[in-house]
């Protein structure tokens, strides 16, 4: 297949690209910084200049593919709902390109929006909540608009990915930790993140866009929760800091945007996506690339 990725450069898109290049596939990767190509050239994906503001770039990229992943998306916090708005006219626009084809569209978005009850774990069958509350959703809903005019979508909750150098939000949680100079958690710390090897996120990735099912939705969760306690006690000890734990009312303060995912107990499966695709998991866990964490002077 050639597959078009967008968000290629990134973190997992790296991964992704490297994951589906080294399983024969043709990668037409989506790149608008001169300084990226080369590394995605080097990887053995196709440059295509453009970006996700730029709707004729996303529909040529489309028009000279089998299928599409679709990983972009603008990490700012300080305008996150901005940016899932955008996101949900990239996907829009994505899935109008596809229309009237089978060719399958991936569509990323997080297991944090699934809307369970406290203490229970997300399931691939788990709804969503509404963008209204987690802005993040507009992904599925979007998602799920296309599918009911006939797209192939499918869609890829993430976890906290990670290696020893990138981590999801605990990347920011290590940055207000060195800022605050003490590792913080919210109550007990009891309350855990599912978490998954950026090398078994992208295996999934390449196993989902060749099944191409329609409708399908794959949690990409290699361990189902890490306690925040025990996150916070292994990065205090990696990076010499105090852990401490700190009341809910605390949190704002002391996390700012982070806050709202601070305190949540977010444990998510896999065993529908596992037993479906046949995904299983190898990577090192989150405490292990946590205590192998490559520390930079930032």
């Amino acid at each position: 297949m050639r597959i078009f990725v967008t968000g290629a450069t990134g973190f997992i898109g790296m991964a992704v690209v490297s994951e589906l290049v080294a399983a024969g596939h043709d990668v037409l990767g989506l790149c608008r910084s001169p300084d990226k190509a080369a590394a995605l050239a080097a990887a053995g994906a196709e440059v295509h200049r453009g970006s996700t503001q730029d709707p004729d770039s996303l529909e040529s990229g489309v028009a000279r593919s089998d299928g599409v992943i679709h990983l972009a998306f603008n990490h700012d916090f300080s305008k996150f709902r901005d940016n899932c708005e955008d996101d949900r006219r990239v996907i829009q626009a994505l899935g109008s390109a596809l229309a009237g084809s089978r060719r399958p569209l991936i569509v990323t978005s997080g297991t944090g929006i699934a809307n369970m009850a406290p203490g229970q774990l997300a399931t691939e069958d788990t709804a969503p909540v509404s963008s209204d509350v987690i802005p993040r959703a507009a992904s599925e809903e979007t998602a799920d608009s296309l599918a009911a005019a006939g797209v192939n979508v499918s869609v890829m909750r993430l976890p906290q990915v990670h290696d020893t150098v990138k981590q999801g939000l605990v990347t920011y949680a290590i940055a207000i930790a060195r800022e605050k100079g003490l590792f913080a958690y919210v109550g007990d710390g009891n309350n855990r993140w599912p978490a998954a090897h950026v090398t078994d996120v992208a295996h999934l990735y390449r196993l989902a866009i060749e099944k191409a099912e329609p409708r399908a939705r794959y949690h990409a969760v290699a361990e189902e929760g890490v306690s925040l306690k025990a996150m916070s006690e292994t990065l205090g000890r990696r990076l010499r800091l105090p852990v401490k734990s700190i009341a809910p009312q605390e949190a704002q303060a002391h996390f700012g945007w982070l806050a709202m995912f601070a305190s949540l107990d977010l444990a998510a499966s896999s065993a529908q996506t596992r037993k479906r695709l046949g995904w299983q998991p190898t990577g090192p866990g989150m405490l292990a690339d946590l205590e192998r964490l490559h520390i930079s002077d930032g």
